[in-house]
This record gives structure tokens, C-alpha cells and sequence, in this order.
């Protein structure tokens, strides 16, 4: 287990696969308590979006709700591996599934200046 903490880090969409909705401007602001994370989110595609979940350090284990641009909504489950780039900001490869709509797909998120 590593010393990494989500708890004030802002997250953003690096890439992503084509049927999910986060992008670029998609901004996650993370809290943590322990093991449990918690993120809002928003931007791009996504007019606002709330994430919840375990995170042990190395490896996250979400579930996800959010309203998109158009006014639809959707939910989904999410494992991320969490770790931290050399110049010290945490990186997410992430592999996540919708329930509530057809697709699967990777992603990738990355610490940027809140």
C-alpha cells in the first residue's frame, strides 16, 4: 500500500474511450476519509457528476451518477489503479462500465492545477 491521498486533488480527463463522457474539461474535485473517496464533477460533456467510492491507496472501486449536457441521465461502476508521476501528481488508469446505458471503455485522469 502507498501513502497517496485523493483528498484535495483535482482530477482531469485525459482519454478516454469514445462512448464514455468525460474529456479534458471535465474536472474531478476529490474528498477522501479514510478508504471512502468521494469526487463532484463537471465540464465538457457533463453538466454535473458525483463519484463514491473505496480507495485503498493504490486501487479505486467507484460508482458513479451524473447528468450530461443534453439533460440525460447515467450511472456506472468503475476500478481505477491509482499512482503517482514523477513530478508528484496521481494518475488514474481507469476501466469503468455504464449500468444504466450500453458501453464499457478505459480512461485515464490526471492531477491538474485547481
Amino acid at each position: 500500500m502507498t501513502d497517496i491521498s485523493l483528498d484535495g486533488r483535482t482530477l482531469a480527463g485525459v482519454e478516454n474511450a469514445a462512448s464514455g463522457d468525460v474529456g479534458r474539461d471535465t474536472r474531478f474535485e476529490f474528498e477522501q476519509d479514510g478508504d471512502r473517496i468521494r469526487a463532484r464533477y463537471a465540464g465538457g460533456d457533463v453538466a454535473e457528476g458525483h463519484l463514491l467510492g473505496t480507495f485503498d491507496g493504490d486501487r479505486w472501486d467507484v460508482r458513479y451518477v451524473q447528468v450530461d449536457a443534453a439533460g440525460e441521465t447515467a450511472t456506472g461502476h468503475s476500478v481505477g489503479v491509482v499512482t503517482e508521476l514523477p513530478d508528484g501528481r496521481v494518475r488514474v488508469e481507469d476501466d469503468w462500465e455504464w449500468e444504466s446505458k450500453p458501453g464499457t471503455g478505459s480512461s485515464v485522469l490526471e492531477e491538474v492545477e485547481s
